[in-house]
């Protein structure tokens, strides 16, 4: 396993107390909402700054897999499937480029789903996640074939097609939504360049449906979105931002949605959710701490109790870009 001595930046860490006493100040490092304005919430685009503490908490991200890879839409896997297999050069194994990788879980959904020989390679700042993520990776594809992972430390801001060269494949979770229009673009123009195929899964779509429901509910839903678009960060508008830059570049694009289905059995990665979204959604709007203190007491004493139920819609994309002479494995 080889690393390069890039830098990149994942995650979010809290807001600063005074953003945070409506999520009663006990919200996972990656649950909560950003604490500066311009704070990127997942990975460092540019190439200026200094070196920052990781953002994103492992116990946040064990939190969310499980119903990570129970949202991610199989449907899209089969003419992902179709187009990797006829890949030049598929013989030699797939070339998997893993973006804002964290602890892996996207190699370890989607590499046992996968048939062939496969080399992962990492993508985050953390070095602790990348650690985590190499030592807990698939070994195995689906049909037994070999899964080798490196890991890398780089600025994604700078992905162009020759750093995807003998790509197979680029993937990303939870990444599209904190990214602005001139980000994706540059994504998007690497991954078209190099004829590499694109699944980016689980972006937020901006909507969340309760059972029960609350008159605060959509008030609370509105700020969150807001804040998800600061400081020019597309959020829920990512998806089609993505989908249409990919379009433009001749690539075939799939959406489809992967939402979480949160009930009881998920009450801990529920309870952590609310005082992020709550939390994201005063800091946005802080005239809402009142009444948000209210709501959040009480969603929170529902969910303890097995009570509530929540869809927190996403949207996987797949797009299809032009083979190129480049684009072998």
């Amino acid at each position: 396993m080889r690393k390069t001595a890039e830098t990149q930046d994942t995650g979010w860490i809290p807001a600063p107390r005074e953003a945070t006493e409506v999520a009663d100040d006990l919200v996972i490092p990656g649950a909560g909402p950003a604490p500066r304005p311009g704070e990127r919430p997942t990975l460092k685009l540019r190439e200026h700054g200094p070196e920052d503490a990781p953002r994103y908490a492992p116990e946040w991200l064990e939190l969310r897999e499980g119903p990570d890879g129970a949202a991610r839409a199989p449907e899209l896997l089969d003419p992902l499937r179709i187009r990797l297999a006829n890949l030049p050069g598929k013989a030699d194994g797939l070339v998997i480029h893993d973006l804002g990788c964290g602890t892996g879980s996207m190699g370890r959904w989607l590499a046992p789903r996968l048939d062939g020989a496969q080399h992962w390679i990492l993508h985050d700042r953390d070095p602790y996640l990348l650690h985590f993520a190499a030592v807990a990776s698939p070994r195995a594809a689906a049909d037994g074939s070999r899964v080798s992972v490196e890991t890398r430390r780089g600025d994604i801001a700078r992905l162009t097609p020759d750093g995807l060269s003998g790509a197979s494949l680029v993937t990303a979770s939870a990444l599209l939504d904190v990214l602005t229009r001139e980000e994706i673009e540059t994504l998007v123009a690497a991954c078209t360049g190099a004829g590499c195929p694109a699944l980016l899964t689980l972006s937020v779509a901006g909507r969340v449906e309760f059972t029960p429901s609350d008159p605060l509910d959509d008030e609370i839903a509105e700020a969150f979105n807001a804040h998800q678009r600061r400081t020019e960060l597309l959020g829920p508008d990512a998806i089609t931002v993505a989908c249409e830059a990919f379009s433009a570049r001749g690539a075939t694009v799939r959406v489809h949605p992967s939402p979480w289905k949160l009930g009881p059995a998920d009450s801990a990665l529920t309870a952590q959710w609310l005082r992020g979204w709550v939390g994201a959604a005063v800091e946005q709007r802080p005239e809402l701490r009142a009444p948000a203190e209210r709501y959040l007491r009480e969603r929170l004493a529902a969910c303890e109790a097995g009570e509530l139920r929540v869809v927190v819609h996403h949207s996987d994309l797949l797009a299809l870009s032009r083979p190129t002479d480049g684009a072998t494995s």
